[in-house]
């Protein structure tokens, strides 16, 4: 049997007398403790470390003993070391910890990674972090740096969005890019930013289709298969005729099947390929891209690039005539080919005849005859 220890019990009186007595006491129990008198602004005071934390006390209030640590030091430390045999424990301290505010910078850089994960595409995470980095840009040349989320104004964001070098369209964007990046530290803050509407892009259909599309086979084969797609399958351009696969084509090519998920309307379509179209198409492996012979289509801005290019360089191009111009020109060829709204409608995907509309605009087309007016007999 291992020996005894003997410690003092100390019984304390306000006239500060004290009765010591030896009491045994087991040793261990003082093992998670260590009781010392220290200083503090010149003053002695005591100081219990306890649960790796570190307590300190200028007196005896803690344990209802009337002594202060300036009156005597080491018998408020006895006393200390009496109540932790006897079971009284420091209280525990609280952490504090403060909040640090989140930068702007750092919650966008956190939805980038959310939309990442989510499995967002890959043009809209490109766009997400060319965002992070005009902010960055934003705040420097704004004197911002770090600006927190708690200080973020809609002024802010709308001083990021309206600048002499973005247009309308632009902006509005790029707004519907931050906004998603924000949301879950500020849900309302982007969409309380007002802009101004864009102007419609008047993509002024040719006159000269056959000039044009003449010279653009000579430019650019692939740009070349691509305009006659627009003309006439009425087929979008950057992503619906970028990411055609020999797969989507009927076996004799005549016909093009495109799921919800692959054009804009969200609804299953099935398109005939003229012939025309069908006279320069070379079936390949069912899974392969029509373009780049791979899996893989190509680039998002493939087409985009390959048409800023030529019309740098073309003879016949006017000022408002773009790639989607090839849409609209077979939209009105349509038309006036079927005279059916209904038709065109089905022909361009739309989901509202209000969209088809739009196609026609500029067309001098009379909607009444002086025949379907009432007459007098």
């Amino acid at each position: 049997m291992s020996p005894t220890s003997y410690h003092c019990s100390i019984l304390l009186f306000s006239n500060l007398n004290t009765l010591i007595v030896l009491l045994p006491v087991n040793t261990a129990r003082m093992n998670n403790f260590k009781v010392s008198i220290g200083t503090s602004k010149s003053q002695s005071i005591i100081i219990i470390y306890y649960n790796e934390m570190r307590h300190r006390y200028w007196n005896g209030n803690a344990i209802n003993v009337n002594i202060t640590s300036a009156d005597n030091p080491t018998l408020l430390k006895a006393a200390f070391e009496l109540k932790l045999r006897e079971g009284w424990r420091p209280k525990s301290k609280k952490k504090v910890v403060k909040e640090v505010p989140v930068t702007v910078i750092k919650a966008l850089k956190q939805g980038v990674e959310v939309k990442i994960a989510q499995g967002c595409s890959d043009r809209f995470i490109k766009d997400a972090k060319r965002i992070v980095i005009l902010w960055k840009r934003y705040e420097s040349e704004q004197h911002l740096k770090n600006l927190t989320l708690d200080k973020l104004q809609p002024s802010h964001v709308r001083n990021f969005l309206v600048r002499p070098n973005w247009s309308a369209k632009t902006q509005r964007t790029v707004k519907s890019t931050l906004s998603p990046l924000l949301a879950e530290f500020k849900p309302h803050l982007v969409q309380s930013v007002k802009l101004k509407k864009p102007t419609s892009t008047l993509h002024k259909p040719f006159e000269n289709i056959n000039e044009i599309i003449e010279e653009i086979k000579e430019f650019n084969k692939q740009l070349y298969l691509c305009c006659l797609m627009t003309y006439g399958c009425l087929l979008r351009p950057h992503r619906e005729i970028r990411e055609l696969t020999w797969g989507d084509f009927s076996d004799d090519l005549k016909y093009i099947h495109l799921s919800g998920n692959r054009n804009k309307s969200g609804r299953n379509r099935i398109v005939p390929v003229p012939s025309y179209v069908r006279d320069v198409l070379l079936k390949g492996e069912p899974d392969y891209n029509i373009f780049s012979g791979r899996l893989q289509p190509l680039n998002q801005d493939y087409f985009k690039t390959l048409w800023s290019r030529f019309k740098k360089q073309s003879n016949l191009l006017e000022q408002e005539q773009t790639l989607h111009s090839f849409r609209h020109s077979g939209a009105i060829e349509i038309f006036k080919g079927t005279g059916s709204i209904t038709k065109l409608q089905k022909a361009m995907g739309h989901s509202s005849i209000n969209v088809s509309l739009t196609y026609l605009r500029g067309l001098e087309i009379a909607e009444l005859k002086e025949k379907d007016m009432p007459m007098v007999c």
